[in-house]
């Protein structure tokens, strides 16, 4: 047996070996092996590791590490981090190393072998998996541990698990691939950045642009817009590749050469513009505006050649009107609009709210704060030469479009007419006031079109801004996204305001419905108790009553019963003594020339009705209920005495 300076040097070399740093789960082990070192450490460490091997042959070799005699007791005791490194004749003790464990990791077509240390963690194997599969650690399952899901910081020490394993990787976020080729080609392209040299044809410019391969044909087509003023209906590529036939085509899928591709962009021309070239090309159109004194820009800072403005200005009085004069009901004159404005300028065009203005007001500002939207409202003049302008090339820009359609109820109205001009007038004057009204009144016709910017307040309408024709793409823009701004601040505030009342009104919409539930709840117990008063009233009337009647029933019995007989008499006497179900004992005589009837009378009499309990005789045990009752006890051998007893019936 070892001494206890010998147990806390085995202990110590135990611990430095194993590395088990609770005390107590080492003692136990120790003493599970009789506190043999070896034995113990080769019960917590497995062979094939090699911890105690002879010098020639690898064999095991049994019996403790070393004697415990040959260390004196005044030695000091090891601390718990020395090795353990006893000199033995012939055999030796090998230092621990790490343990290795095999994986085999499935994913989907694809087998993985990984290879760690026990003292690495689940995190690890997924970093590894992460390099060879090319999944997002934050995409991946790591199922098939037998101690069922582990956490990324578990330490594979910690699960016991065997040499060899097998896992599998699960991707329920990631869509399962067509083709793996062809799809990891396909990703490579569409992380690629490609670089487009476009040349502008009529300016001879050149513009270095770069696009992800994610980025589409017509997001390509709306940047060069955006650079040159051409519309995308109005672009004349050359350099595309023939694979590349739809606008809705990403540019890695379009068959670009990569890293660089060079393209041509140039103005398709019109038949009509062609057609009058010659003749109109020297034309000068300039525009006056009264409000400012200034000059208006040229026509062609809007990207239309001179004559193209007359033309569209000549044809469109030619045209129908765009809302017909008088009408009775502002949605069929906003129908006629819309159609009208359509056949013009095309299909790209803001979506117009077919309605009254009051009906635009409520879609627009009388709705929940975070579904609220801004209100343009569109101003149409036809003899205006700016109106054709600013309908093609602004109010129908792509970008345009796509900017009222996020974030404004666009509403419109034709001011050509006389009768129309006057009717939004007075619609302007009722809903935003006399000023408003006034600015509009004064505008001359070569001011228009006016795009004005509404934003509906708590207790009135504000007119943010005036927009005249007089502008461009980009001014356009950024005149709507300054509104913008200070409508987002605006909802912002009316979100929080909201919200809070919401709030309110929510406690006190639950208060009142723990309110009515409590009244409820009294009301329906006072009720439960009315019924249950009720019927306890009723079941003891019932009681009451049937009380009654067996003691009517009763005592009516006792008084037809005949007298009793006495014990001398000259008639038979019979001598029956009754044993109630309580252990009493009714007698009585009774001549044996009566009816077994008056017996049932006189027990009945007693409060034992014969339809509710049973007579019954001892020897022989029989009932005596069941006989005739019109037989006399002689008859039915009750005589001279007889010993009965009272039973309820089941």
């Amino acid at each position: 047996m070892a001494s206890n300076m010998d147990r806390e040097m085995i202990l110590a070399d135990f611990q430095a070996c194993t590395g088990i740093e609770n005390i107590d789960e080492a003692i136990t082990l120790l003493e599970q092996n009789n506190w043999d070192l070896v034995a113990a450490i080769n019960g917590v460490i497995p062979q094939e590791n090699g911890i105690l091997q002879s010098d020639y042959g690898g064999e095991t070799i049994p019996g403790p590490a070393f004697d415990p005699t040959s260390h004196p007791a005044s030695a000091p005791a090891p601390s718990s981090s020395s090795a353990f490194r006893p000199v033995m004749p012939s055999r030796q003790i090998v230092e621990r190393q790490p343990r290795m464990l095999d994986f085999r990791v499935e994913y989907r077509d694809r087998n993985v072998d990984v290879v760690l240390e026990d003292s690495c963690t689940v995190g690890e194997i997924k970093q590894i998996l992460e390099n060879e599969l090319q999944i997002p650690v934050s995409k991946m399952l790591l199922k098939g541990w037998k101690t069922g899901d582990v956490e990324d910081s578990t330490v594979l020490k910690s699960l016991h698990l065997p040499k060899n394993n097998s896992l599998y990787v699960l991707t329920p976020d990631l869509p399962p691939p067509s083709s793996s080729s062809h799809a990891g080609a396909l990703q490579e392209s569409l992380n690629q950045n490609f670089m487009l040299i476009i040349t502008h044809r009529e300016v001879q410019r050149e513009y270095n642009l770069n696009f992800s391969g994610s980025s589409t044909i017509q997001e390509v087509k709306r940047n060069v817009y955006d650079l040159t003023s051409i519309p995308v209906r109005h672009q004349l590529w050359e350099g595309w590749p023939a694979s590349a036939t739809d606008d809705s085509m990403c540019l890695a899928e379009s068959g670009l050469s990569y890293p660089c591709h060079r393209l041509t962009v140039g103005r398709r021309s019109s038949p009509a513009q062609t057609r009058e070239q010659s003749e109109e090309q020297s034309t000068d159109v300039h525009m006056v505006s009264d409000s400012d004194g200034d000059d208006f820009e040229d026509a062609s800072e809007f990207g239309v050649d001179d004559g193209e403005v007359f033309g569209m200005a000549s044809s469109a009085l030619r045209k129908s009107p765009m809302m017909p004069e008088n009408a009775e009901n502002e949605g069929d004159a906003l129908l006629q609009f819309t159609a009208e404005f359509s056949s013009r300028y095309g299909d790209c065009h803001p979506v117009f709210f077919i309605g009254s203005l009051e009906a635009a007001f409520q879609e627009a500002f009388y709705v929940k704060a975070r579904d609220r939207k801004l209100l343009a409202i569109y101003l149409h003049h036809d003899e205006s030469v700016l109106t054709n302008v600013f309908c093609s090339q602004m109010l129908c820009a792509e970008s345009i479009v796509s900017y009222l359609s996020q974030n404004f109820i666009t509403w419109a109205w034709d001011l050509t007419k006389d009768a129309n001009r006057a009717r939004f007038l007075t619609m302007c004057n009722r809903h935003f006031g006399s000023v408003v009204a006034q600015t509009i009144r004064t505008q001359k016709t070569d001011q228009f079109p006016l795009f004005l910017i509404i934003m509906g307040k708590r207790s009135s309408n504000e007119v943010l801004n005036v927009i005249q024709g007089n502008t461009t793409v980009d001014e356009l823009m950024m005149r709507l996204m300054a509104a913008m701004e200070i409508f987002t601040a605006q909802q912002q505030e009316d979100i929080k305001d909201e919200d809070e009342r919401e709030a309110r009104e929510n406690v006190k919409r639950e208060q009142d419905e723990a309110y009515r539930l409590s009244l409820e709840a009294d009301r329906a117990k006072r009720e439960a108790h009315e019924r249950e008063m009720a019927e306890q009233f009723r079941l003891e009337q019932i009681r009451k009553e049937q009380e009654e009647e067996r003691e009517a029933i009763r005592l009516s019995l006792e008084q037809a019963l005949p007298p009793e007989p006495k014990e001398e008499n000259a008639e038979p006497v019979s001598k029956l003594r009754i044993r109630t179900p309580s252990g009493e004992f009714l007698e009585r005589r009774f001549l044996a020339s009566n009816k077994l009837q008056i017996v049932f009378d006189f027990v009945a009499s007693k409060g034992f009705p014969w339809d509710e309990f049973k007579l019954l005789s001892t020897f022989p045990r029989r009932d005596v209920t069941q006989l005739d009752p019109n037989k006399s006890l002689l008859e039915v051998k009750l005589f001279p005495q007889e010993t009965l007893f009272l039973e309820a019936k089941e």
